[in-house]
């Protein structure tokens, strides 16, 4: 584990620096797009028009941010904290921001992997963290691309 890893990410900004380190080490293409401003930002439809800032003053600031390579992963930074991200289809809501790093350094290390079951039948791709935290999505029903399909372990 890092600092990076360890260490709060106390903004959208500090997490797409984490995510351009990681996309660094692991030699792969970054893209940003960033939205910032209330009227900008996703979860602030309710901001007038050319409203810039938060009632409290503070700019919301989110971003999405694209690496290219395999799997094929996307993350969506809020401006509230949280984050969504995207690995080869498979969506992950609601995660902290503070755990991306440690989640795509699994993903990229090797360690993610896609568990089926018989009963109840499905396939779920299990992205285990540091501190006995795993995450865990269904994989959608004919969404198992060759990257998913070569995580697969034991039924």
């Amino acid at each position: 584990m890092t600092i990076m890893d360890s260490a709060s990410l106390p903004s959208t900004e500090a997490a797409v620096r984490a995510v351009r380190a990681i996309a660094d080490e692991y030699r792969l293409s970054v893209e940003v797009t960033d939205d910032i401003g209330a009227d900008q930002v996703s979860r602030r439809t309710s901001a007038g028009l050319f409203t810039a800032v938060d009632p409290d003053g503070s700019l919301p600031h989110e971003a999405l941010v694209e690496l290219g390579g395999r799997p094929e992963v996307t993350v969506r930074l809020f401006a509230d904290g949280d984050a969504l991200i995207t690995v080869d289809g498979v969506e992950f809501h609601d995660l902290d921001r503070d755990c991306v790093p440690a989640f795509l350094r699994s993903v990229y290390g090797g360690l993610a992997y896609v568990k089926g079951r018989f009963f109840p039948p499905g396939q779920w791709l299990v992205v285990p963290l540091p501190g006995d935290v795993t995450h865990k999505e269904l994989v959608p029903s004919g969404a198992l691309t060759p990257w998913l399909a070569g995580s697969v372990r034991g039924r």
